[in-house]
């Protein structure tokens, strides 16, 4: 399992290519070999692809629009070989699916994409928030609604540590539950200020990550553990740079 940096954390210094540039540059001189690509703006992916290279960063997850997901899927599943980039994934839920109405609709609109994302060799991720862990009409949670509909060989999840909490959930229970499904985390801690939660670099908030990290070992199925914190109370840079060394010192 590598640790990587989920670049929407730096997404205000990367609308420029400019900006890219030097913000990945400051990645790779933290001591991030992987990365995924999120909240970026607009460059060819053969330049991106060049830049990466250049600086030793693999690009092993992305975020994508839904309607690049649902409606431009060939040209979406072409740019990511460009990228080296195997795992495809969709940031949240749009929200017309997250009612009891609805939520089944999403398994039949995403079905086809996800099968030729599949057929390409690569793997529909979806990530979660905290509201997949609301009950609907019927009890059941909403995330589980979401995986009945589709096969772990056509859905996997990117498991964000601080939604999860969020939502009043187990951790634990859930990696057991996604173990089939979780090739890429999202690592992402939970502080309290003033009864506020707060997003915190990892290591330096309440989830006990040496316990967590631990059990997807145990587990087995990940390959990425992804750092991101969308809220950094300071500079986003500084946020990865410790919970990089804070990984480090758990033994990552």
């Amino acid at each position: 399992m590598q640790i990587g940096a989920q670049l929407y954390t730096l997404r205000t210094y990367l609308q420029t290519e400019a900006d890219i540039r030097l913000s990945l540059q400051k990645v790779a001189e933290m001591g991030y070999k992987i990365v995924q690509v999120s909240g970026m703006g607009k460059i060819d992916p053969h330049v991106l692809r060049e830049i990466c290279d250049g600086l030793g960063l693999k690009i092993v997850l992305t975020h994508n629009a839904p309607e690049r997901i649902l409606y431009d899927t060939d040209k979406l599943i072409e740019e990511h070989n460009i990228l080296g980039c195997d795992y495809i994934g969709l940031g949240g839920m749009p929200e017309k699916y997250r009612c009891d109405f609805w939520i089944d609709q999403f398994g039949k609109d995403f079905l086809e994409p996800a099968k030729k994302i599949a057929a390409a060799g690569k793997l529909f991720m979806y990530h979660n928030h905290d509201f997949e862990f609301e009950r609907t009409s019927d009890g059941r949670l909403l995330i589980e609604h979401l995986l009945e509909q589709l096969p772990a060989d056509l859905m996997g999840i990117t498991l964000d540590t601080y939604w999860v909490q969020a939502g009043a959930a187990d951790i634990y229970q859930w990696l057991d539950i996604l173990k089939d499904r979780i090739p890429c985390v999202h690592l992402k801690d939970m502080a309290v200020k003033n009864r506020t939660q707060l997003m915190a670099p990892v290591g330096e908030g309440n989830l006990n990550f040496p316990a967590i990290l631990k059990k997807l070992q145990e587990l087995g199925g990940t390959k990425y553990a992804l750092v991101e914190q969308d809220i950094c109370q300071g500079s986003p840079f500084d946020c990865l740079k410790k919970s990089f060394d804070n990984l480090k010192a758990m033994g990552m």
